[in-house]
């Protein structure tokens, strides 16, 4: 079994709440328009004030966003830092395949330089 890090929980979280588009919608405003109410993100998505609080949570528990009451409205804003932890991880992938590729490549050049070069000559005899 494979135990659960701080970090490894931060980005279940992470991409868990990036995992459904209405939620990354919801973070695109966000990040154009900037703070929001709940009616607001829920308007143009067709739906409940109920349903846009249960996204909006899931996004809280990812820390994607912070939520402040103002009388009856609850206000959204955005805080981007946890992407930070998503881009790391995904970097260190990235720096991975690129040493797999680029190993490839230099395979594929190595056996294309063999195959050109000419055969050797015949003896006759």
């Amino acid at each position: 079994m494979v135990e659960s890090t701080p970090l490894s929980t931060d980005l279940d979280a992470l991409f868990g709440a990036l995992s459904d588009p209405t939620r990354r919608g919801m973070l695109e405003r966000l990040a154009t328009e900037g703070e929001c109410s709940v009616g607001e993100l829920a308007a143009p998505l067709d739906m409940s004030l109920a349903a846009a609080s249960k996204h909006i949570k899931v996004l809280e528990a990812a820390g994607l966003v912070t939520r402040a009451v103002q009388g009856r409205t609850h206000r959204v804003r955005l805080d981007a830092r946890p992407l930070h932890g998503g881009v790391e991880w995904m970097r260190h992938y990235e720096r991975m395949w690129s040493r797999s590729l680029d190993a490839l490549a230099a395979l594929l050049e190595a056996e294309d330089a063999a195959a050109a070069k000419p055969p050797p000559p015949r003896r006759r005899g």
